[in-house]
C-alpha cells in the first residue's frame, strides 16, 4: 500500500510538473530564466525544510505528516493556473516546496522502515519500478492533454493526490516501526547530523550529479524540445519510454548488484549519465537526440534510483534515517531546481549544446571521483 502511494503521488505531480515548464515559458509568458529562479526557489523551499520534517518523523512518527503533505499538495499543486507573473510564480513555488518537503524524506524513511536491511535496495528498485510505471502512464497521457488545455491537467493531479491520503490512512493503520536515537539528541542536533557527518558530506558533494540530471531530464529537456520545435506530444512519449525502460530493468539490476554494496557501481552510473547528456548535443537531428540521449540515461538511472537512497541509509546511524534522508533530500533539491536555471544562463549566452555538454563534463569528473573512492565508501 506505500508503495501504491508512492505511485499515485508520482503519477499525479509528473503528469503536470513535466510540463510546467512549457506552461509558464509559452502560455504564461513568464521569461525562462525566471522560470528557473522559480523552480529553484521550490527546490530551495523543499530542500532547506527537508532535513527539519526528516528528523521531526524520527520522533512523533511518518503517518501524521504524510496525510498532511498529500492533502496540502492536493490543494496546492493546481493553483498554478492563478500564477500571472513573476511574483505569484514564487509564491506558489514556494508553497509546492513546502508540501514536498514532507512527503520525499518521510516517504523515503518510511519504506526503510518497513524494509529488512540486506533487501532495501531491492525493495528502493521495486518502489522506483512502480514510480516509473505511473510515471509513464501520468506523461505521455498528459502531453495530448496538455495540447488542449490545462485545466484538466490540474484537477487530475489535484484528485490523484485526494487518493494518496486515502492509501496512506488505508495503509498506515496500527503501530508502526521505528528505529530510536540517543535518548539525549536534541532535535536541532538531529537536524544537522547528517552534515556534520564528514562521510556523508563527502558523497554528497559528489552524488549531487545525479539529481543534477534528473533536472535536466524532467525540467530542461522538455523545454529544449519545445525551443527545437518537437510537440508535447513527442515529448511526452520519449519520457514516457524512459520510464518503461526503468521500470523493466530497476528491479532485476538491483537485485544483481545488491550483493555488492550500494556505492560500487555509481562511478559506472555517472559515467553512463555523461555519455547520455553529451548526446543531446551532439547527435544530429533534434528528435533523434532527444530519443537516443533519453533512451541511454536511463542505463544510468537504473543503477543511481535505488543505490543513491540505499547508500544514504547505509550511512545513516541508528534513530536518524529520517534525518539522513531529509538531508539528502535538501542536496537532491538544491541539485535538481539548480538544472533550469543554470542550463537557461548557459543557453543565453552559447546555445543549447553548450549547457548540455557543461552538465555532461561536471557529471563526467564525478564518475572518475566515484569510482576512485569506492573504497573508502564501502569500507565506511
Amino acid at each position: 500500500m506505500v508503495v501504491g502511494a508512492n505511485f499515485l503521488a508520482i503519477a499525479a505531480r509528473m503528469s503536470l510538473v513535466q510540463f510546467l515548464g512549457i506552461y509558464f515559458v509559452h502560455r504564461a509568458g513568464i521569461d525562462v530564466t525566471m522560470v528557473g529562479l522559480a523552480f529553484l526557489c521550490e527546490s530551495l523551499a523543499r530542500g532547506l525544510l527537508a532535513p527539519l520534517f526528516g528528523a521531526l518523523s524520527d520522533r512523533i512518527g511518518r503517518r501524521a505528516l504524510l496525510l498532511a503533505a498529500a492533502l496540502a499538495t492536493a490543494v496546492v499543486l493546481p493553483c498554478f493556473l492563478l500564477v500571472t507573473g513573476p511574483a505569484s510564480l514564487l509564491l506558489w513555488s514556494l508553497a509546492l516546496g513546502t508540501t514536498g518537503a514532507v512527503n520525499m524524506p518521510v516517504a523515503s524513511a518510511l519504506l526503510l522502515d518497513l524494509s529488512p536491511p540486506e533487501r532495501r535496495q531491492s525493495v528502493l528498485a521495486l518502489n522506483y519500478t512502480g514510480m516509473s510505471v505511473a510515471y509513464t502512464l501520468g506523461v505521455v497521457p498528459a502531453g495530448y492533454v496538455a495540447e488542449r488545455g490545462y485545466g484538466l491537467l490540474a484537477a487530475s493531479s489535484a484528485a490523484g493526490y485526494v487518493l494518496v491520503a486515502l492509501l496512506y490512512t488505508i495503509a498506515l493503520r496500527g503501530p508502526l516501526p521505528v528505529e530510536k536515537g540517543a535518548p539525549d539528541s536534541g532535535m536541532a542536533r538531529d537536524t544537522l547530523s547528517a552534515f556534520l557527518d564528514r562521510r556523508f558530506a563527502l558523497f554528497a558533494s559528489i552524488a549531487f550529479v545525479f539529481p543534477l540530471s534528473m533536472g535536466m531530464l524532467v525540467t530542461v529537456s522538455p523545454l529544449y524540445g519545445a525551443d527545437v520545435g518537437l510537440g508535447e506530444g513527442y515529448i511526452g512519449l520519449v519520457l514516457g519510454a524512459n520510464s518503461i525502460l526503468v521500470a523493466a530493468l530497476a528491479l532485476p539490476v538491483a537485485t544483481r548488484i545488491e550483493a555488492k554494496g550500494p556505492f560500487r557501481l555509481l562511478g559506472a552510473a555517472a559515467a553512463i549519465v555523461a555519455v547520455a547528456l553529451s548526446c543531446y548535443a551532439l547527435i544530429p537531428g533534434a528528435a533523434v537526440a532527444f530519443l537516443i540521449g533519453t533512451v541511454v540515461y536511463s542505463f544510468g538511472e537504473v543503477v543511481f534510483s535505488s543505490a543513491v537512497p540505499a547508500a544514504v541509509a547505509r550511512l545513516a546511524p541508528a534513530g536518524r534515517r529520517g534525518a539522513y534522508q531529509g538531508s539528502w533530500t535538501l542536496v537532491a533539491s538544491l541539485s535538481m531546481g539548480s538544472a533550469l536555471v543554470l542550463s537557461g544562463l548557459i543557453s543565453n549566452a552559447a546555445g543549447w549544446h553548450a549547457a548540455w555538454l557543461a552538465c555532461a563534463a561536471v557529471t563526467l569528473a564525478a564518475a572518475a571521483a566515484l569510482y576512485a573512492l569506492r573504497k573508502r565508501f564501502v569500507s565506511a
